[in-house]
């Protein structure tokens, strides 16, 4: 009986899969459509549809592509770049509002939007170098100062200048103030042109040259030519460059470099290259706008210069340690 009850339960359970239709498993299948022959690579392309026929709108395939028609190849030779500027763009007022609104009624608006992007006056004084200065050599200690400020707009400027120095216990050694206009000649560039005044050593009066950059690499150069009432030519170049050793410790290389075109006796200048000062400081900022600092600087007198300071017993080059402060406001 048990025997008999197990193969009725699976005489039950295979009718199921006997009573499946199978009739479809004689037929052939069905033909693959052109599009699927030309997409597995079984047809020659001359025989394949295109894919995007913009005169038809819908493809062979059945995707819409009938909007590719108006794209332009950018591989094409003579295509126009994906930046290019269509000629109507140009066309039309400079202020298209003012045909509507007119043109009073918008120029508090120009004038409010020219003053929040970059047409605010502002002015900055700062003191770049303010200094004590020890020779090493044995000669003698003095200081220097080192100052510019200017007020005006991106554009136009009015900047000052002076600097000087001196030994401690003995009078001004040299002393210059330069009045100057500054007109931006590029994003990072000024040319400017004015007056300097020397009260010290003698009194003489400049006209003034120049032109202060940030030149590629973070390096800032000051540079001008000076012509005195006299007829002496001389000029003088400076540049330094700001190396982050953290958010406040900074370490500054600087050189400058002097040159006349001529001997200036009353100066004790001979013609050429007359002196140039590297040095290297190391600044601590405090905060941004205070931040002292230490180095050193070696001065040499060059060429005729270092003729004329050795024949009056004096050394043509020293090494100095400096001790100062830079400050901004």
């Amino acid at each position: 009986m048990i025997r008999l009850a197990l193969l009725a339960g699976a005489m039950l359970a295979a009718s199921p899969l006997a009573a499946q239709d199978h009739a479809a498993h004689g037929e052939k299948p069905a033909a693959q459509s052109e599009a699927d022959h030309c997409a597995m690579g079984h047809l020659p392309p001359e025989q394949c549809p295109r894919k995007d026929d913009p005169k038809e709108g819908v493809s062979k395939t059945g995707m819409d592509h009938g909007s590719h028609g108006g794209m332009s190849d950018k591989s094409a030779p003579g295509a126009a770049p994906e930046d290019a500027v269509p000629a109507r763009a140009l066309e039309g007022p400079r202020h298209a509002a003012d045909a509507i609104w007119g043109r009073k009624a918008m120029e508090p608006s120009r004038a409010q939007l020219a003053r929040e992007n970059g047409g605010m006056t502002t002015g900055m004084i700062l003191v770049e170098r303010l200094e004590a200065r020890i020779a090493a050599d044995g000669g003698e200690d003095g200081y220097l100062w080192d100052a510019q400020g200017w007020y005006g707009g991106d554009i136009n400027r009015f900047v000052f200048k002076t600097e000087g120095e001196g030994g401690f216990g003995s009078e001004l050694e040299d002393a210059e103030i330069q009045a100057l206009y500054s007109r931006a000649i590029g994003p990072f560039f000024d040319l400017q042109a004015g007056v300097r005044f020397d009260p010290e050593p003698d009194n003489l009066t400049h006209l003034v040259l120049g032109v202060q950059a940030l030149a590629p690499y973070m390096f800032h150069v000051d540079g001008a030519i000076f012509l005195s009432d006299r007829g002496d030519l001389t000029g003088r170049i400076e540049a330094e460059y700001d190396q982050k050793i953290t958010q406040r410790l900074i370490l500054q290389p600087r050189i400058e470099a002097a040159f006349a075109a001529q001997d200036v006796p009353d100066r004790e200048i001979g013609a050429g290259i007359t002196k140039v000062e590297p040095g290297l400081r190391l600044r601590y900022e405090i905060a941004p706008e205070f931040a002292p600092y230490v180095g050193f600087e070696y001065e040499a007198k060059l060429g005729e210069t270092a003729d004329i300071a050795r024949a009056a017993g004096e050394s043509p080059d020293g090494l100095k340690a400096v001790l100062g402060l830079r400050i901004w406001f």
